[in-house]
């Protein structure tokens, strides 16, 4: 059996990381990079830092809008699959590239598997939940990482061929934390104590297009009295020079502007973070499962077990909430679960594909 694997972006090749490894062991596969992120830090570097396989195609689409970037990884993706002729196609959360290999591959009559599935933000201005929504219709076996995304599914008429198999991220945590804190020295690098700094990151298009949101957001930064670091994605540096913040942060006595990292620095300077800041879906779960308060600049979330259990909380772009929220925000601790299951969702995966369910 041949599987092909469509990734594109950063935290697809995490997610990637562990499934692909136990693929391997069964079956043929085949990774198909789409280049939705390609620059060195959200890219080559993952790859080597996670010993995944290099890809076999390397599409090379980057960056555009919406409708050309899924309609130029549609093109190319469909031709890979039409010379390779694989089995199945597995894709992995809600990018372009995740809906580009689905469409893709059911134009074909190739079966579709998505890892992530039922995600549901419930805003259908994210391009993000478009994506989830579309792609789960038309998968074939749908992976979803927990309980709520399972009764998301179960409300659509989606029952056939849906598992419960947990989160492909705790897997890659788990594996990688302990490698991370031996090979990473970014703690030194940086001259930063463990829990005297808040971690940033700051990267969607709602926030970054917007120049009153994305100023009340930097606004509220640069008031904060704390420490921040911020590793800031390629995006968010074009949205700091278009509406002239960027020297005004860069020379900040309290935000440490700093280029995009690697996983490994990411999992070491999360773990010790006191509280992370972020728009970033993946950053809200890894903040979750390694214990850390987050603050995340969106109105809605598709990782609603981290409101519930209340180590999450959504600001928006709300300069007074972030601000308040920044100096104020203690979880109590006691209600800290194992929502994302147990770290072995990759082999469950295989094991279902196997047939072993």
């Amino acid at each position: 059996m041949k599987i092909a694997t469509v990734v594109g972006a950063r935290p697809q090749f995490i997610k990637m990381a562990p499934v692909s490894e136990e693929i391997r062991k069964h079956f043929d596969e085949i990774v198909i990079h789409t280049g939705q992120h390609y620059d060195y830090e959200m890219n080559e570097i993952f790859f080597k830092e996670l010993n995944i396989p290099q890809p076999d195609y390397n599409l090379g689409v980057g960056s555009g809008t919406h409708g050309y970037q899924t309609g130029e990884m549609l093109k190319k993706i469909e031709k890979v699959l039409i010379d390779e002729k694989p089995d199945m196609v597995l894709v992995y959360g809600d990018t372009n590239s995740t809906l580009a290999g689905a469409l893709a591959a059911v134009k074909l009559h190739i079966p579709v598997a998505h890892v992530e599935a039922g995600l549901r933000s419930f805003d259908r201005r994210m391009p993000e939940e478009i994506n989830r929504v579309l792609t789960d219709h038309i998968s074939k076996i749908l992976f979803a990482p927990t309980e709520t995304a399972l009764n998301n599914l179960k409300k659509e008429g989606i029952e056939e061929e849906v598992y419960l198999v947990g989160d492909v991220m705790v897997d890659a945590i788990y594996r990688n934390l302990p490698i991370a804190e031996k090979k990473s020295n970014i703690m030194e690098k940086l001259n930063l104590q463990s829990k005297e700094y808040v971690l940033m990151t700051l990267h969607r298009p709602e926030n970054t297009d917007s120049k009153e949101k994305f100023r009340s957001i930097i606004s509220a930064v640069m008031e904060y009295e704390g420490r921040i670091v911020f590793p800031a994605h390629l995006r968010t540096i074009k949205a700091l020079k278009k509406y002239g913040l960027y020297e005004i942060v860069e020379k900040s006595k309290n935000v440490k502007l700093i280029d995009p990292v690697g996983y490994f620095d990411m999992l070491v300077l999360e773990k010790n973070a006191n509280k992370i800041l972020t728009d970033s879906g993946g950053v809200q779960k890894e903040a979750y499962v390694l214990k850390i308060p987050c603050i995340t600049m969106r109105e809605s979330t598709e990782w609603v077990e981290t409101l519930e259990d209340g180590w999450n909380v959504l600001v928006g772009s709300d300069k007074r909430k972030i601000l308040r929220m920044l100096r104020e925000f203690e979880p109590k601790g006691e209600n800290h679960r194992e929502r994302f299951g147990n770290g072995k969702a990759a082999e469950s995966i295989v094991n279902i594909i196997r047939g072993e369910k």
